[in-house]
């Protein structure tokens, strides 16, 4: 079977894991920070903190932007269910903007509809977590000139696009957001195993988030309510969360960001590959917008309405191409419809999903491999 996605495991890597292993601290040690100094560079970005996955990481920017309950976030249907989720861990509601069809990321256009709305009503969100799906920013310059607009926090839920650039500039800068999230799952572009980051201008939402990722603790004198009783002494001032990332989880990242550019090149290479190959065929390749260049996470094709979706997926699987589908609308799932939300609620995500296939693309996939993905979609869709 060859995988949608995997991960790249060299001995450089191994070298770096035995190392922590061998060393004084398995967590809590060196590593991290300079894992979160790595990342922050590369995003040119003055605050980086690592945790131990970027569902953790959405949570921590939520709270650090005070969002709880009565509040509300919005995000797009599709996506993994953590960008909504994260809401309902601080006591907020969620709601839904629809995709644009061409990039199927939040669409702005339907994003300021809503606002208006929602202004009428009185019923504005808090935050809005536009997500960067397989890797292509969303149109963060409309996004925030609406936040700013109409006053709302904006979480980039970027977990697929370390690497990715949008308007000349890497993803994660936060130029158009107050949090930026990437993930470090092992089928993404780089991995800690499970791992996380966030990443911020702001100082006090970085000090907010480094305090809720380990317990709310502090030994920072001045932050106690009294002087401390000892050197031993430490106070917990806010209800926080063992969300930390371990020494030997970073240095598989810190190892990793050495080849994030050669990682991020064969994506494209691959990407390219499909978009020639794939032509005349009954299927739409993605379509990547010029204000920036994607990651490469995921390649999603959309099937000609007049092929049957399982069939052609079920046959892929039995011919050994391990396909897979990102996602099924969030607001479809039993959890969401029991809120109320009903499938034709955002017709676009709807139409995505009757479609959306996510072919084999990782650094590992050889030209030949890729052929023979190539080849099984021809036989299946253009017999």
């Amino acid at each position: 079977m060859i995988p949608y996605g995997r991960q790249d495991i060299t001995e450089a890597d191994i070298d770096a894991v035995t190392a922590v292993l061998r060393s004084d601290f398995l967590t809590q040690g060196p590593v991290v920070p300079r894992f979160e100094a790595a990342v922050a560079a590369h995003c040119d970005v003055p605050h980086a903190l690592a945790v131990n996955s970027a569902t953790s990481a959405l949570h921590l920017a939520c709270l650090a932007l005070g969002l709880g309950p009565g509040d509300v976030l919005w995000t797009s249907p599709v996506t993994f269910v953590a960008s909504a989720n994260c809401a309902l861990y601080c006591g907020a509601s969620v709601d839904f903007v629809d995709i644009d069809p061409a990039t199927y990321n939040l669409c702005p256009r339907a994003l300021e509809a809503k606002l208006i709305a929602a202004e009428a009503a009185g019923r504005l969100p808090k935050v809005v977590v536009p997500v960067h799906l397989a890797g292509q920013s969303p149109d963060m310059a409309a996004i925030g000139a609406l936040a700013d607009r109409y006053g709302f926090h904006v979480i980039e839920d970027a977990s697929h696009a370390i690497g990715a650039t949008y308007l000349g500039a890497p993803v994660g800068d936060c130029r158009y957001s107050d949090i930026t999230v990437f993930s470090f799952h092992p089928v993404k572009i780089i991995t800690t195993g499970e791992g996380g980051m966030a990443l911020t201008r702001d100082p006090a939402l970085a000090a907010r988030m480094e305090l809720l990722r380990s317990h709310g603790i502090t030994r920072d004198p001045a932050l106690m309510s009294h002087a401390p009783d000892g050197p031993w002494y430490y106070q917990q001032i806010a209800l926080g969360y063992n969300y930390r990332m371990t020494e030997i989880q970073a240095a598989l990242g810190l190892s990793q960001m050495a080849r994030l550019g050669d990682y991020v090149a064969r994506r494209r290479a691959l990407a390219r590959r499909y978009d020639a190959r794939l032509e005349g065929l009954p299927l739409r390749v993605p379509f990547q917008h010029e204000d920036g260049s994607s990651a490469w996470h995921l390649y999603i094709v959309q099937l000609d309405p007049a092929l049957d979706h399982r069939a052609v997926f079920e046959a892929l699987r039995a011919a050994g191409i391990g396909v897979n589908l990102h996602y099924i609308p969030v607001h479809t799932q039993p959890h969401y419809a029991a809120m109320g939300f009903a499938p034709g609620d955002f017709p676009e995500a709807l139409r995505y999903y009757a479609g959306a296939i996510s072919l084999p693309l990782y650094p590992g996939l050889t030209d030949a491999m890729q052929d023979e993905v190539i080849a099984a979609l021809r036989r299946v869709v253009a017999p």
